[in-house]
């Protein structure tokens, strides 16, 4: 489901209607498919013994021992090694570039980082925002400013939900399996939540507004409007994502999003209003 995120810049620009961008934006997602698989599984091999104290991930291969370390890292390296290639010939340096900075990334996070507070938080949500910019990348489109820095605060939010679900979720063993969360107290992360939450908020605003603008300065029919409008979904589903990360219910966003009808609603709203805004 991140990968969704690849689509969000050409979709925004109004551009994902071309064949040749969609296939692009298409590909692109594939690799990072393809680069995120290979770092999860590094990342398994190295935390499969915390993982076996957790309720959900130790029913994961490596994990429950259904798959060897060797045979995963191999595996890994030929994802991680096949999409850097692939990044390269589907849009030179600059998506190589986006897919490399992910991989060093994520693995630094694997080996190390994962231990450091707060800075483990960026490493996670730089996740999102590298995907966010890989559509960007792969479809040679600049990348707004304000987009950027909705999918850097909507990324922020998530994670230190996931964060704050774990705490919930595993109780006197957190520190066993992440050893980072001892150092959040569950206040601390909310305050993160409501920064996040509002410059997320904020910047939304003003980029439907900013796009609403250009939008009417192309044409007089007036469907920068709606685009406008889109703000109002935004805001609530961001209200209701803040409620059920404080009731402990993020410890895995892409199920908090599959299980909750009502987000799913207000998430084909929003998209809908700037779609419609968009190419309408």
């Amino acid at each position: 489901m991140k990968n969704v995120l690849v689509f969000a810049a050409p979709a925004a620009a109004g551009t994902l209607g071309h064949p040749a961008i969609l296939g692009r934006s298409a590909a692109a997602a594939g690799l990072f498919l393809a680069a995120a698989s290979g770092v999860y599984l590094v990342n398994d091999v190295v935390d499969a013994e915390a993982d076996r104290i957790h309720p959900a991930k130790m029913t994961r291969p490596i994990a429950a021992g259904e798959i060897s370390p060797p045979a995963a890292v191999g595996v890994a390296l030929a994802l991680i090694a096949g999409s850097l290639v692939g990044a390269a010939v589907l849009a030179g340096e600059p998506l190589l570039a986006v897919l490399g900075t992910y991989v060093g990334i994520t693995l630094a996070y694997s080996l190390a980082l994962k231990h450091v507070p707060v800075v483990e938080l960026a490493c996670v949500a730089s996740g999102f925002v590298l995907r966010a910019v890989a559509g960007g990348a792969a479809a040679h489109l600049a990348i707004s400013p304000w987009f950027l820095t909705v999918t850097s605060a909507g990324a922020l939010l998530l994670v230190a939900g996931k964060r704050t679900g774990e705490l919930h979720t595993l109780g006197p063993a957190v520190a066993a399996h992440r050893a980072v969360l001892a150092a959040y107290p569950e206040a601390f992360l909310r305050f993160v939540r409501g920064v996040a939450a509002t410059v997320a908020i904020t910047s939304y605003a003003l980029w439907a507004f900013d796009r609403a603008n250009h939008l009417g300065d192309l044409r007089a029919d007036g469907d920068d409007v709606i685009v406008r409008l889109s703000v109002v979904p935004f805001v609530i589903a961001v209200l209701l994502v803040e409620l059920a990360l404080e009731r402990g219910e993020g410890g895995a966003p892409e199920e908090l999003f599959l299980k909750n009808h009502t987000l799913q609603v207000l998430g084909a709203l929003c998209v809908g209003l700037v779609l419609l805004g968009v190419y309408a």
